[in-house]
């Protein structure tokens, strides 16, 4: 089963209880934590031995200390007694994901030729708040291959306005 899946319910259902108590970015900041003490190579040992699930959670929360609130070390015994611990990474993109939603904010990928300036980066931003309909954050980058222009992504939205792209539509036109 694809890490996704598995991770999904365990997000939803921390990020239903985070919205309830107003506490979404405490909780993306504990479950970050926790994410980053899954992938700690000794505590993967630990995750990945015979321990049993209690014993495991107790091993798990005693490294967290003082960063789960009792709610966050519910969840975390939860995923330990379905042997779920190792997906915690899993489940912090998701509830990041219902975060962004929540917040009706999508991130875009503008590569540029040459570097953006705060005006064009304003203007970009305007253009794609306007469209898409949400807070957008742009993620800017240069890529010298491009010649000129710029290509936008932004979730499934594509706006490739680069030389390239034109003239491979343009070859793409004259050929058919």
């Amino acid at each position: 089963m694809e890490m996704k899946t598995i991770a999904r319910p365990y997000a939803k259902a921390a990020f239903d209880f985070a919205v309830e108590k107003k506490a979404v970015d405490n909780w993306l900041s504990m479950l970050g934590f926790a994410a980053e003490v899954v992938q700690n190579k000794e505590m993967d040992e630990v995750i990945n031995s015979n321990l049993n699930a209690e014993k495991m959670a107790d091993v798990f929360l005693a490294v967290c200390g003082e960063q789960l609130d009792e709610q966050g070390q519910n969840l975390v015994k939860a995923m330990a007694a379905n042997g779920r611990l190792s997906v915690l990474p899993a489940v912090v993109l998701e509830f990041a994901a219902m975060k962004a939603e929540l917040d009706r904010e999508v991130e875009a990928d503008v590569v540029s030729a040459a570097k953006l300036t705060k005006q064009q980066m304003a203007k970009i931003q305007a253009s794609l708040e306007t469209r898409l309909e949400r807070k957008v954050k742009l993620n800017c980058s240069v890529d010298k291959k491009l010649m000129a222009g710029i290509i936008i992504k932004a979730g499934d939205l594509v706006i490739d306005g680069s030389v390239r792209g034109r003239l491979s539509r343009l070859a793409e036109t004259l050929q058919s």
